[in-house]
């Protein structure tokens, strides 16, 4: 079983900064500007002995009922409805504030057990704050810097401490809490992006997957700034789910926000094994859609077409089947992905949208055997031999798979600076149809094979 942990706090306290230090490494997004994060980012770490689920939450404060602001609030409260242990933080540099006051009663009124964090104590300065902090009647603050890691084995204790209360009087005597992080299981997740243009509907698919309001949505563009991982299951199998940023165009990214947030996209998308590209029926395969597909299959990641917002078409078979043709044509080198109709805001479509992610996983993780592969070689070979160059014939000897994840091939060839790229998509097509690898990228190499005969005359020298 694993515990809940909730940071929670004002904006611009240092509540990332500390996820970031408990989790060992960057995963959510820092900056001076408050308000940078907006939904819940959560990892799974150690505390102790226990396994535990790290949230970071969006600065709690007061905001007009139906703004971002208020949507970010519900998120919070909804982590500490849902948390085992609670780690309100305040920043020790300017004491504590009527925000600070607010939420102090809220985390009096949730009834769990929770550690007081007064933040930034690196220098003197925050003295007058760490004593001011008494005042919020939620005990004797613990002092640390997380960004300088001050104070952060004393963090650790104590919420060890408190998760070995908790532990107590869940378990009979003698029990303790072993369990692994899910990482270590053999059934691995799935790990699986949703990404876009802004306003696609990227959050408003991962709500519905997961069956839970888990990332804020709104008609503004642009609401999703980290990308924020979840996990589920579909079938009895585990799904690791990453909500990204909408991706712009370079030249429209200004802000610094959307500078961090689309690098984030970009990491959460090189780190997944599934990509499913949300396209907007209304207006789909824009220049941007075909640039992020594109950037997919450079990076040898399986991908998924999701057209959401098919509620509205008129005429739904004819214009899938136009859509299809559009792919092909735009995006060769993705020729056989998959492409599926869906609304996000109704649900519909959701089944087919993760059975076409496993089945792009499947054919991403596929081996074959060499004698197989060259059974279809020599067919291959047979029914559209490689053209002449300057009038000699280009010799295609063997090939044999590199590797999986995407699926690679070798090919040794007597003449790999002649064959031509048409003849090596021919090969890919036909490869892909032969084994059913149409849905994932496949990688085809050429090298130069030894020429035995001449091997054996420089031997004989």
């Amino acid at each position: 079983m694993a515990y809940t942990v909730a940071i929670i706090g004002r904006p611009n306290v240092g509540k990332s900064t500390l996820f970031n230090r408990f989790a060992g490494r960057k995963l959510a997004l820092v900056d001076d500007m408050p308000g940078l994060t907006r939904d819940r980012k959560e990892t799974r770490i150690r505390i102790g002995r226990h396994a535990v689920i790290l949230t970071d939450t969006a600065g709690f404060e007061d905001a007009e009922p139906g703004s971002i602001a208020a949507r970010m609030a519900e998120q919070t409260a909804q982590a500490i409805a849902e948390a085992d242990l609670i780690l309100f933080m305040i920043d020790a540099r300017s004491g504590p504030t009527a925000a600070d006051t607010g939420i102090a009663q809220l985390v009096r009124s949730s009834s769990k057990p929770f550690v007081l964090v007064a933040n930034k104590a690196e220098s003197r300065a925050s003295d007058a704050g760490y004593y001011s902090s008494y005042e919020l009647g939620l005990g004797e603050p613990l002092a640390v810097s997380a960004e300088h890691a001050l104070g952060f084995n004393d963090l650790l204790s104590e919420a060890a401490e408190r998760l070995d209360a908790l532990s107590a009087r869940e378990l009979p005597s003698g029990e303790g809490d072993e369990e692994g992080l899910p990482e270590g299981a053999p059934d691995r997740p799935l790990k699986l992006a949703i990404a876009g243009r802004p306003n696609a509907g990227k959050s408003t698919l991962a709500n519905a997957l997961l069956g839970e309001e888990r990332m804020i949505t709104g008609p503004e563009a642009g609401l999703t700034r980290d990308a924020i991982a979840a996990d589920f299951s579909w079938q009895g199998r585990r799904v690791r789910l990453f909500d990204t940023a909408g991706l712009r165009r370079k030249a429209r990214i200004t802000a610094r926000p959307e500078t961090l947030a689309v690098g984030d996209a970009l990491r959460a998308i090189r780190f997944a094994e599934v990509v499913v590209l949300l396209l907007d029926a209304e207006t789909p395969f824009e220049k941007q859609d075909l640039t992020i597909a594109d950037l997919v299959e450079r990076e040898g990641r399986g991908l998924v077409f999701a057209v959401n917002k098919w509620d509205l078409v008129a005429d739904p078979q004819g214009r899938l089947a136009q859509l299809k043709k559009d792919a092909e044509a735009m995006l060769p080198q993705l020729a056989g992905a998959l492409l599926v109709p869906v609304s996000a805001l109704s649900g519909r479509g959701l089944d087919k949208v993760m059975k076409a992610a496993f089945t792009v996983y499947e054919a991403w993780n596929k081996r074959i055997g060499t004698a197989e592969l060259n059974r279809w070689f020599a067919g291959a070979l047979e029914r559209h031999q490689p053209p002449a160059v300057s009038g000699r014939r280009i010799k295609l000897r063997y090939i044999t798979q590199a590797n999986a994840r995407p699926p690679s091939f070798v090919v040794f060839c007597s003449r790999p600076e002649a064959l031509p790229e048409s003849y090596l998509r021919y090969l890919v097509n036909d490869l892909k149809k032969t084994f059913g690898l149409g849905p994932s990228p496949v990688r085809l190499h050429i090298r130069k094979s030894k020429n035995p005969y001449v091997d054996e005359e420089r031997g004989r020298r």
